[in-house]
């Protein structure tokens, strides 16, 4: 018995220890840059919000926050890389909706698990999609005409997807309005959007920042938002619910993560700085602009969300049959 105590008593001390280096890496962490990795190319809508969020953090916590662009494969290869970093607070991503709900089921040997190989932080924003058409090439301007000219030409109708995002909400778009569509991938939105400029696919559910701003030049006639509500910089622009497809809210959110085994101390630290920067009147002023809106969490409720995302995304990829490739 004096030995088992012994044992517990040294365990608890070394659990003890644990927990006060944590602390104390939280208190004093960041002592140097932290490098922030965001899987989109320099200028796209992702890199820009962050580079605000990374201004914010080095004011409220002294060192620089400095992107690296890792882009490619929907967000994979900068997963794979912090997945892989060392869990010292110093190397965080920037995951969103394709990489930590959708991946799984596009890409196969995917290279992270989107659950175990990382520490979740929080949430950051949320950005709905905007479904835009060509008019010269598809004339129509509400979601029943939309579904109705699919309907109507079987075998002849195309879509573009700029990423995972948009391409599962087609898909779940189709399965709602009963309609086939080939699925033509681009690299990105820009390459998408083009394309259905020259006419070459039908339509495109584009992330909110491009899609708005294409259609307020005209070059575009927005249909719907994914949003739950409509989106102030394009108040005349109906939601999918209001258009008709009762639920239909498709939301891309954006979090932060860091690998696994990185101390939840410093997690949580990250976590409420970059919640006070995104829900400050500048961080909701800045976000409304880009067609987003802050959305705070915590390194708990993210993980949960994670779980919750790759099992709604599973099943509408399942029944619309895809196979990672």
């Amino acid at each position: 018995m004096d030995l088992i105590k012994q044992v517990c008593t040294a365990l608890a001390a070394v659990m003890a220890f644990f927990m006060a280096s944590e602390r104390v890496d939280a208190q004093t962490w960041p002592v140097k840059p932290v490098t922030v990795v965001v899987a989109t190319t320099p200028g796209s809508g992702l890199d820009v919000i962050t580079r605000f969020l990374n201004e914010g953090l080095h004011e409220r916590l002294g060192q620089p926050f400095i992107v690296e662009n890792r882009a490619g494969a929907n967000g994979a290869i900068g997963a794979q890389a912090v997945a892989r970093a060392a869990p010292d607070g110093y190397t965080l991503l920037v995951g969103t909706a394709s990489s930590h709900g959708i991946n799984p089921y596009f890409i196969k040997g995917l290279g992270y698990d989107p659950v175990k190989d990382f520490q979740p932080i929080t949430t950051i924003f949320a950005i709905g999609l905007v479904l835009v058409v060509n008019p010269q090439t598809t004339p129509v301007s509400t979601l029943a005409e939309l579904s109705a000219y699919m309907k109507a030409r079987p075998g002849k109708i195309s879509y573009a997807s700029g990423n995972a995002f948009g391409r599962i909400t087609a898909e779940w778009y189709k399965q709602r309005a009963d309609f086939d569509a080939l699925n033509i991938p681009y690299p990105g939105v820009p390459q998408a959007l083009n394309d259905l400029l020259g006419g070459r696919v039908h339509f495109l559910f584009a992330d909110a920042t491009a899609g708005l701003a294409a259609a307020a030049s005209g070059k575009v006639r927005a249909i719907a938002v994914t949003n739950p509500k409509r989106v102030g910089s394009a108040p005349t622009v109906p939601t999918m619910v209001e258009s008709g497809l009762a639920e239909f809210v498709s939301y891309s959110w954006v979090g932060l993560f860091y690998p696994a085994k990185t101390p939840i101390a410093i997690a949580r630290r990250l976590s409420d700085a970059a919640n006070a920067v995104m829900t400050s009147e500048k961080g909701s002023t800045y976000l409304a602009k880009m067609g987003a809106e802050p959305y705070p969490s915590s390194p708990e409720m993210l993980g949960r969300f994670v779980v919750e995302e790759l099992d709604r995304w599973g099943k509408i990829a399942e029944r619309a049959r895809i196979q990672p490739e």
